[in-house]
C-alpha cells in the first residue's frame, strides 16, 4: 500500500498564495500536541514569513533590488517549509489525520480539476513570461488571457493575449515589477471549455 506523504505543492504557489498557505500552517502547528518540536522553531518560521510578506509589499514599488530581495525571501521560505514538511512526514508516518492537522496537503488528497492547469514562468527577457497550459485531449486551440494589477471581477475585464493551436505562448512587452494575472481555456469540438483558475505572476 502506498504510504501517504506530505505534498510539496506549495513550492509552485504564487507569492500571495504562499503567504496564505504558510500562515495557515503556522496556525495549525501552534500548540498542536502531535508536533511539539519542529526542526525550525515556529517563532523563527513566523519571522521568516513576516519578512517575506514585507518584501512582497516592497517589490510593488518597481525597484529591481526589491524584486530580487523578494525572490530571495521566497526561496528561503520554500526551504523552511520543506523542512517543516519533512518533520511532519517523520512524525505522522503516513497517518492521514496527523498530516491533515498540520495544515499541509497530503498525497492522497484529490486535487481540483482545472481545464486546463496553467504554469507561468519568467521569460528570457525582462517584461516577458512563458505560459504553458496542460494539453487537453481533442483541443484544437487555446485561448490565453491576462489582466494587470488586480484580478478581474467579470469575464469582460480580461484582456486577450492570443488564440493559438499550441498549448504554450510567450508574452512580451509587459511592465516589469508589475503583477499580472493569466488564464487559459481549451477549445474542443464541444466548444470553449472553462477557463482555468487565474495564475498571479510578478513580472521581472
Amino acid at each position: 500500500m502506498k504510504t501517504i506523504k506530505v505534498l510539496l505543492d506549495f513550492a509552485t504557489f504564487s507569492v500571495t498564495e504562499k503567504i496564505t498557505f504558510y500562515r495557515n500552517i503556522i496556525d495549525k502547528l501552534t500548540d498542536n500536541p502531535a508536533f511539539t518540536n519542529p526542526d525550525v522553531p515556529l517563532s523563527e518560521v513566523k519571522s521568516i514569513v513576516d519578512q517575506f510578506e514585507a518584501s512582497i509589499v516592497a517589490a510593488r514599488d518597481g525597484s529591481h533590488l526589491a524584486v530580487s530581495t523578494m525572490h530571495d525571501h521566497e526561496k528561503t521560505t520554500v526551504s523552511v517549509f520543506k523542512a517543516l514538511a519533512h518533520y511532519v512526514d517523520k512524525i505522522a508516518d503516513g497517518n492521514v489525520t496527523l498530516i491533515w492537522s498540520s495544515g499541509f496537503h497530503q498525497s492522497s488528497q484529490p486535487t481540483p480539476h482545472q481545464k486546463p492547469t496553467l504554469a507561468v514562468s519568467d521569460g528570457m527577457t525582462s517584461g516577458s513570461v512563458k505560459l504553458v497550459a496542460k494539453a487537453i485531449d481533442k483541443a484544437g486551440s487555446y485561448i490565453f488571457q491576462m489582466a494587470k494589477d488586480t484580478l478581474p471581477s467579470s469575464d469582460n475585464q480580461w484582456l486577450p493575449i492570443t488564440t493559438t493551436t499550441y498549448s504554450y505562448f510567450t508574452v512580451e512587452g509587459l511592465s516589469p515589477a508589475s503583477y499580472y494575472y493569466f488564464r487559459v481555456a481549451a477549445v474542443t469540438p464541444e466548444g470553449i471549455q472553462d477557463f482555468c483558475q487565474p495564475v498571479e505572476k510578478l513580472v521581472i
